[in-house]
């Protein structure tokens, strides 16, 4: 969805549907929680299923609302998140920077993405608790930005407890989507003012025809 409908246009200029994926445990919830609530909790508590969030931004002088789906991680609730890959519009790819598996795993969620979201779906990754002390990293941050250069996509190092980054992974995902939505408007456009415009050369022949046909 590109522009929002006529009697919303008040309230935002772009709907943008986000989806959170990655393990379990790795933080989503919690950056979910920092980015639209600004709060953070050490209490951890398992997604159920799909959870979702609501934010406007401004945007580039545009207002952004942003409807940002948490899925959970655990394998038994894969199936339920499957159905909402296909409506994501931005997916942002989460692991822990002191779990090495969630890390591993991130190439499966991209094999994920690739079955069931559209093909033109922005992605971005993200290595979430790097405010950990360096004695209990086990993904080093060029490790990250290998693995998002392997892809082509952007990454960011977070922390949803020290608010680190936070803000500037989902607006840099948001610019991207507002672009290409922009850019799909701008192409539409043209289109649909030389479908409505007669053309000169058939304009030409019917007259010709028409002044034969009366002639006979």
């Amino acid at each position: 969805m590109a522009a929002a409908p006529a009697r919303a246009r008040a309230d935002y200029d772009y709907l943008i549907k986000l989806l959170l994926i990655g393990d379990s445990g790795v933080g989503k919830s919690c950056l979910l929680l920092r980015f639209s609530d600004d709060s953070f909790t050490t209490s951890f508590i398992t997604t159920i299923g799909i959870d979702f969030k609501i934010r406007t931004i401004e945007l580039d002088g545009k207002r952004i609302k942003l409807q940002i789906w948490d899925t959970a991680g655990q394998e038994r609730f894969r199936t339920i998140t499957t159905a909402y890959y296909r409506g994501a519009m931005g997916i942002l790819l989460v692991y822990d920077v002191t779990d090495e598996s969630s890390f591993n795993n991130i190439k499966n969620w991209i094999r994920n993405i690739e079955q069931h979201a559209s093909e033109n779906v922005n992605k971005i990754l993200v290595g979430n608790k790097a405010d950990m002390d360096e004695s209990k990293r086990a993904v080093p941050t060029a490790r990250g930005q290998a693995l998002a250069d392997e892809y082509g996509i952007k990454f960011f190092e977070t922390s949803a407890k020290t608010n680190f980054n936070v803000e500037q992974v989902f607006f840099s995902i948001a610019r991207d989507i507002k672009q290409r939505l922009a850019e799909t408007d701008s192409k539409a456009e043209p289109q649909t003012l030389k479908i409505s415009k007669p053309d000169a050369a058939t304009s030409s022949t019917a007259a010709s025809a028409k002044s034969t046909c009366c002639g006979s």
